[in-house]
Formats: C-alpha cells, sequence, structure tokens
C-alpha cells in the first residue's frame, strides 16, 4: 500500500479544527472583470472538486460502513487486528475533507458570487454543502454548519434537530430559486458527469435528497417527516426515478477506490454479509460486484457460485490467508466515474413512504419491485423477474474456511417476492435489505439505515476490541457513531462537550451514543 500503509498507522484520531478554516484564497476584491467574462470560470471551476469530495476514500470508507455493514472487509491486520473494522477507532478523517475540501472552498465560491451577482452559483454550491453535511451529521450527529466559519474562540455546534431543520429551509431556496431560472445554462461547463448542467435535472435530486432526510428522521419526528416527504412527492420537478436520472460523480481522472484499494494494496475483499445474501438469494448482481474466486474450494460450501467474504471484524491473522477471497470486479479499475444518488434508493424510499402512509408515495408493492429492477438494469444484471419471484431462496449461513472463529449463521431469513399478506416489519426488513444490496458503491445510507431500522439483519462482529477508550459495543449490538476528531476535542473543546449535552441525556462521544434519529423504538 506503500505510503498509505504508514498513513495509516499513523492517523490517530486525526482532523483539523472547524475554526482554523479561514478563507485564504484570493480577495474578490482583486478579481478583474476579465476574469469574471471567462464564463463565470472563477466560480464554477471549483466545483469539479467538490462534488468529487462528497465521497471518501480508504479511511472514511472503506475500513469504517463498508466494513461494519458488511459490503467489504479488510484482510489486513492493521494495528494488530485491533482498528476500526473490530471497534477500536484508529482512523477518522472524514470530517476533514468535508471542512476541507467542501465546505471551506464553497464558502469562497459563495463570496464570490454574491460578490458578482451570480445568485444560481450560491445555490448550487449551497447544494452541495447539504449534500456534504448531511452525510457527516449521519457519522458523528451534531455537526459545525450554521456556525461555520465564525472567528468566535468556541465555535458551536449544531443539534441535530436543528440541523435538519436549517437543511431543509435551504432546500426550499435552493429549490424555488432553480425553479425560477430552469432555463439557466451557465453551470454547464462545470457539470461534465452529473447533469451537464440541467437545472431541471439538479432539481429532481433536491426533491430526491429531501426525501432521502425526510426518511431518516422518520421515527424521531414523523410529523415533520411526513410533511417534508410529501412536499417532495409532490414537487412538479419530479424525482430521480430513471436510470437516466441518477446523480453520477466524476472520478476526476482517479481509480474507483475500491478497486484501488483492492487491486493496487490487496487491502479489501468481499464481505461475508454480501455473500451470505446474495449467495442465498441467487442474486444475479454478484458477478457485477466481485470476482469469482481463482482457487473455488474457497468455497466448497457452495461451489457452483464461487464467491468467498471476509465476515465483519473478522479475526485476522495474517494478511495472505484471507487475500485469495472474492475482490470487487474487474470492471471497477476502469470506470470513470461513481453512483451517487440512484433511481433504486428512490424507488425504496418511496416503498418505505408508502408503508408510513405518505401521500403521492404510491403502492409499496410497485415501488418495492421497481427498486430491484432499477438496481438490476443499473448494473447490468439479467434474471430479475424470476429473482423477484422467488418466495423460498435465503440467506445462506456463512463459513471461514481460514478460521472458524469468523462463522456465523444468518440472522435474516428474508425471502424476496412481495406477499400482501405480510404485516408491515417484514415487508419494511425486504425493502430495506434489497435497498442495501442495491446499495454497493454508495453504502452510508445502508448503515443509517440499519441503525433507524435495525434492517437489513447482518451479524455482529466476530472479534468485538471496544473499550472505554472510545465506547463499549455490547456483544448484541453494533457501532452507533464516530466520535468528534481529536482537533476538535483540544482545540474547540468547549463547543465539543455543548455538542455531547445536544445529543441528550447520558451522551457520551464515543462510538456506542445513539444518534438523534436513531431511537432504538419500534419502526411502526
Amino acid at each position: 500500500m506503500k505510503q498509505i500503509i504508514v498513513a495509516l498507522l499513523c492517523l490517530t484520531i486525526l482532523g483539523s479544527c472547524t475554526k482554523d478554516f479561514v478563507e485564504t484564497n484570493q480577495d474578490p476584491n482583486q478579481i478583474s472583470d476579465e476574469l469574471l467574462k471567462q464564463d463565470f470560470n472563477l466560480v464554477g471551476s471549483p466545483f469539479s472538486s467538490l462534488i468529487f469530495n462528497l465521497n471518501g476514500h480508504q479511511i472514511e470508507e472503506d475500513l469504517c460502513y463498508d466494513s461494519w455493514m458488511g459490503f467489504m472487509n479488510t484482510p489486513t491486520d492493521f494495528v494488530g487486528n485491533v482498528n476500526n473494522t473490530t471497534y477500536y477507532i484508529r482512523w477518522n478523517t472524514y470530517w476533514d475533507r468535508i471542512y476541507g475540501s467542501i465546505m471551506s472552498p464553497s464558502q469562497q465560491v459563495i463570496k464570490l458570487a454574491n460578490n458578482n451577482n451570480l445568485p444560481l452559483f450560491v445555490d448550487w454550491a449551497k447544494l452541495v454543502r447539504v449534500l456534504g453535511i448531511s452525510k457527516l451529521a449521519a457519522i458523528h450527529g451534531p455537526v459545525i454548519y450554521t456556525n461555520f466559519g465564525s472567528a468566535a474562540t468556541s465555535v458551536l455546534y449544531d443539534k441535530e434537530s436543528d440541523l435538519y431543520s436549517y437543511l431543509f429551509k435551504q432546500l426550499d431556496t435552493i429549490q424555488a430559486d432553480f425553479g425560477a431560472n430552469k432555463a439557466y445554462t451557465g453551470f454547464t461547463k462545470f457539470d461534465p458527469t452529473a447533469y451537464k448542467g440541467s437545472i431541471t435535472q439538479w432539481m429532481k435530486l433536491v426533491n430526491s435528497l429531501r426525501l432521502r432526510l425526510a426518511m431518516r428522521i422518520s421515527k424521531v419526528d414523523p410529523t415533520t417527516a411526513k410533511a417534508e416527504g410529501e412536499k417532495a412527492l409532490a414537487d412538479d420537478a419530479g424525482l430521480i426515478e430513471t436510470n437516466a436520472d441518477n446523480f453520477i460523480n466524476s472520478l476526476n481522472g482517479n481509480i474507483m477506490p475500491v478497486a484501488q484499494i483492492c487491486y493496487q494494496w490487496d487491502d479489501t475483499r468481499m464481505g461475508a454479509p454480501m455473500e451470505s445474501f446474495m449467495v442465498g438469494l441467487k442474486d444475479g448482481r454478484i458477478s457485477k460486484y466481485f470476482a469469482p474466486l481463482s482457487d473455488a474450494s474457497l468455497a466448497s460450501d457452495h461451489p457452483s457460485i464461487p464467491y468467498k467474504g471476509i465476515r465483519n471484524g473478522a479475526y485476522i491473522m495474517a494478511k495472505a490467508d484471507h487475500v485469495p477471497f472474492s475482490k470487487v470486479a474487474n470492471d471497477f479499475n476502469s470506470v470513470t466515474t461513481r453512483r451517487d444518488f440512484t433511481a433504486a434508493e428512490v424507488a425504496f424510499l418511496k416503498a418505505e413512504a408508502a408503508l408510513r402512509g405518505w401521500d403521492g408515495a404510491g403502492e409499496a408493492k410497485d415501488n418495492y419491485e421497481n427498486g430491484v429492477k432499477l438496481s438490476f438494469a443499473d448494473w447490468g444484471a439479467g434474471g430479475v423477474d424470476a429473482y423477484l419471484a422467488d418466495a423460498t431462496s435465503k440467506p445462506i449461513n456463512y463459513v471461514d474456511p481460514i478460521d472458524a472463529r469468523n462463522n456465523f449463521t444468518a440472522l435474516s431469513t428474508i425471502t424476496i417476492a412481495w406477499n400482501d399478506a405480510d404485516n408491515n416489519e417484514l415487508k419494511l426488513e425486504k425493502i430495506i435489505t434489497q435497498k442495501y444490496l442495491a446499495a454497493f458503491t454508495q453504502t452510508l445510507e445502508a448503515w443509517v439505515d440499519f441503525r433507524r431500522t435495525g434492517y437489513p439483519k447482518i451479524p455482529h462482529v466476530a472479534k468485538n476490541d471496544s473499550s472505554p477508550d472510545w465506547g463499549i459495543i455490547p456483544a448484541n449490538e453494533w457501532i452507533k457513531r464516530m466520535p468528534f476528531v481529536n482537533a476538535e476535542r483540544t482545540g474547540n473543546t468547549a463547543a465539543v462537550a455543548d455538542a455531547v449535552t445536544k445529543m441528550g441525556s447520558g451522551a457520551k462521544d464515543d462510538i456506542a451514543t445513539r444518534l438523534w434519529w436513531d431511537t432504538g423504538g419500534p419502526n411502526f
């Protein structure tokens, strides 16, 4: 892994103190009129990087929720196999990416756009901010948003309930401005991959994001969630409902992170929960996600489907033991884009909205089946009709041919075919399980859904190294959040203490404290 290994071993809860992000770029008052005439280059050119940095890499994704949710897992025993994957926090850097590569540069974009009468660029920058900060809030809980850029000694965090209220209001403003300027073409040059500058397409993303955030808070604040969800469903601009509408993010010439980590560094492999679900359910997407084994004997428990994954939080004795397990599909080495928001996710959101009685959601069955069909089509997988008709196949038990301590009995007995006679709880499990299987390479929302609903039913970590240092996760529980970064703990101490109080009575800045919307209560 070259220098990355050194970085991993040294990055112990690194992070940048948010109050130190000062606008140090060029003074907008010094920008010449000539520069501003160049197709808005000065304001528009940062967007490629802003949008790219909505996603993370190894430390932010692969060694966190990719592993915790069992999409991928590492064969490498980083730091003696006591690390994020086994619930002892060593790396914590998504905070830096959001503040250093989105919030800070977008602050300058907003200032430049305001000073030069380019209000739609202000809205666009704010939309990227909402996308980014909503991801960060799903990881930490309270975050610095409304007070970002403050010169105060202590920069306060937003309480989660206040943050979501503010995000919805920002989406209102953005959508209204976009709706009044649907023919505007100023974004085109700076939006080569996502929507090619189409305001009407960006409006679909706004509605889809509103629906995602509404569903996120549906258990803790059902009234607001229903109102915001129905607003998204009723908006004339529509939602991301076809694969042509998918929000696609350019890799800006980089290798897809999961492929780089897998093929160049040999530090990630298929996750065992994905093996359990995809092999057991005879899922045609498995060959689109993963590469078959070169040594089929490793899958002697299902030799006709030669894939083998590593359990979440596995016991790892030596890297060579599990390196022969399934890599991601080779095609990921050559892709130039990655999915950020898909029509399949929207269909599953609508399916759950229908269960919750939200107006405009349609029928749960239709949305559920449409979500599966959209995902299969998006990945180029066949056999979707037979898959949806399968009422008998179930997830399989997992066998690790190297270390039996990693074996598990499948917690889920879910099948695929929709049954109107099922109760809402079983229907929700089906919806969220299929939403999970469709979320490959964009996995944060799967971790959100798991904490929010308890689905899909995945195994606990095999090796639990949680401790009082970062919070104790009981053997029958799973990680709840990431702690605030050390730079904030030491450089913005009073604000961090205040943020902890905003998480509720008895909250701690640890991995065992639930976020606001993770109520732990019943789904219905």
